[in-house]
């Protein structure tokens, strides 16, 4: 006995990805092309470019009328809500009028005032209501900046970003090894656990010290996440990008290993390649599918109708096995 594996990206619109004709036939050149052929090859995705922008309620609906039924999206919360700097011209009218008036026209803005903050998460959760009214909402993906580090007030934090998302269920995702240190990582494994939030299994390049979080499959709730980045050390702390990474067979044999091991016992298991560049993640998403003994085609119709990931988490266990572009932003 085992869950339902679904493999898939973290963004279907990366500029390289579409210029690389590496994954979209020639047709494919319309945003609704690009992601109704993507949603033919994949049953799941992350969204990228709500962790620049919230994305408008109509982008939101045109998502779910691009995708079958039993589509599931994964929207990276917006860079605010952790830690991150944002551009603040790319506010909606609503929360820009919220800024004091000094920091209207600044590039690079940090948020620290928790009022603004909740009415950033509150336009999020509201933006994203098409995808729970279709059943095709999965995670709001948390992933924390490496300057994230263990401590209380950090973990209280987790809790704060769980009552923000007003019941759409998170996956958090840490970049910084002290999480991971024989001092906390048990302790972290089990806050999650206690609090019903999803551990994300992240795989990064590795030096030897604090600065990236260790591989160490775990699933703190019925559901098991993996978000693959590379394992390019020379360019991960530089300017160059970073996700331009092919993994080998070896390694996306290791990988599938563990995957399938948390499987035996979780309900779902995603595995998500954020190694976006030059299509390097729709290549392995496209290997590892193979690997794990997926279907080609996306879930049947009626599949996962009953609402969405919370569904999915409920279920009882199945039998077998961004970016903006152009004028229109894709994901």
């Amino acid at each position: 006995m085992g869950g339902k594996i679904r493999i898939g990206t973290c963004s279907w619109t990366e500029n390289s990805l579409i210029e690389s004709g590496a994954f979209y036939p020639h047709g494919a050149s319309t945003p609704k092309a690009r992601l109704k052929f993507y949603a033919s090859q994949f049953d799941t995705v992350e969204i990228e470019s709500s962790y620049y922008q919230i994305p408008s309620s109509e982008m939101v609906q045109a998502w779910v009328e691009r995708t079958p039924p039993g589509f599931l999206f994964h929207v990276k919360a917006f860079a605010a809500l952790t830690g991150h700097n944002i551009d603040p011209r790319r506010l909606q009218q609503e929360l820009r009028a919220m800024l004091a008036p000094g920091d209207l026209e600044r590039e690079d803005l940090h948020v620290a005032e928790p009022v603004l903050l909740r009415a950033m998460a509150q336009a999020l959760v509201a933006a994203l209501a098409p995808l729970r009214q279709a059943h095709k909402m999965g995670f709001v993906i948390f992933q924390f900046p490496p300057w994230f580090g263990y401590k209380k007030a950090n973990l209280d934090y987790l809790n704060y970003c769980k009552d923000l998302m007003a019941g759409i269920p998170i996956a958090v995702e840490f970049r910084h090894g002290s999480w991971f240190t024989s001092q906390h990582r048990d302790d972290m494994l089990a806050f999650l656990k206690e609090h019903k939030i999803t551990y994300i299994t992240c795989d990064e390049p590795q030096f030897g010290n604090l600065s990236t979080a260790p591989f160490h499959p775990a699933a703190t709730t019925g559901i098991a996440y993996f978000r693959l980045h590379g394992r390019n050390g020379d360019s991960w702390h530089s300017d160059a990008p970073a996700d331009e990474y092919m993994y080998q067979e070896s390694e996306l044999k290791e990988i599938a290993r563990d995957a399938m091991r948390l499987n035996e016992t979780a309900r779902t298991t995603f595995i998500m390649f954020n190694n976006c560049r030059s299509g390097c993640a729709a290549r392995n998403a496209l290997e590892m599918r193979d690997l794990c003994g997926r279907p080609h085609s996306p879930p049947p119709e009626g599949e996962g109708q009953g609402g969405g990931l919370r569904a999915v988490q409920a279920a009882p266990l199945p039998t077998s096995p961004l970016r903006g572009e152009g004028h229109e932003v894709e994901g």
